[in-house]
């Protein structure tokens, strides 16, 4: 992996992910991003991660900061929370081993959606963007199977978030009719 992301400085660096990759493959019915992997797949995946361990309460990833790195969660539980127009901390998801985090900044670079917490202490695979396209150019029919299961993922998320939205609106105009 390339150098650490400076963001996970305050975390336990516990090295390359090759020792996590058993575990890491046991995680793959819940695993959207592994779902179709094979274990020598997973294996072969982790030597391009780090693993780093969170004590409870840590800030993984914080809202508004860049970042080029996306996480798997190998153990524990971790709370994203979304600041609301008042700036106020809103829980919006709890995320539990076999999830992933940071995809989005992985891929567009932009600032990070949400602020994500350890719940309880927590071991995180961490992806970045230099070590993805490392993968892409040394093992080209692994980064196209990563790339499709992003791209897979993102799509469900952003259905799910659009069918979420037509939820309010009708609910809203609902309201505004007064048929609620």
């Amino acid at each position: 992996m390339s150098a650490r992301p400076q963001q996970l400085a305050h975390l336990e660096h516990l090295g390359d992910a090759a020792r996590f990759a058993t575990q890491m493959h046991a995680l793959i019915p819940k695993a959207a991003l592994l779902e179709n992997f094979t274990p020598q797949e997973v294996q072969l995946l982790s030597h391009f991660m780090d693993v780093y361990r969170a004590p409870e309460g840590a800030e993984i990833i914080r809202e508004g900061d860049g970042g080029d790195f996306m996480m798997m969660l190998i153990e524990g539980r971790v709370e994203v929370r979304k600041r609301d127009r008042f700036n106020t901390p809103q829980l919006i998801a709890v995320v539990e081993p076999g999830r992933t985090l940071g995809e989005m900044s992985m891929i567009d670079g932009e600032a990070r959606f949400a602020t994500c917490v350890a719940a309880q202490a927590a071991l995180v695979a961490v992806l970045d963007r230099e070590s993805l396209a490392r993968i892409i150019v040394e093992q080209p029919m692994l980064g196209a199977k990563i790339l499709m299961e992003l791209v897979l993922m993102l799509s469900q998320r952003l259905r799910a978030t659009s069918d979420r939205l037509m939820e309010l609106l009708d609910e809203q105009g609902q309201r505004a009719t007064g048929l609620m």
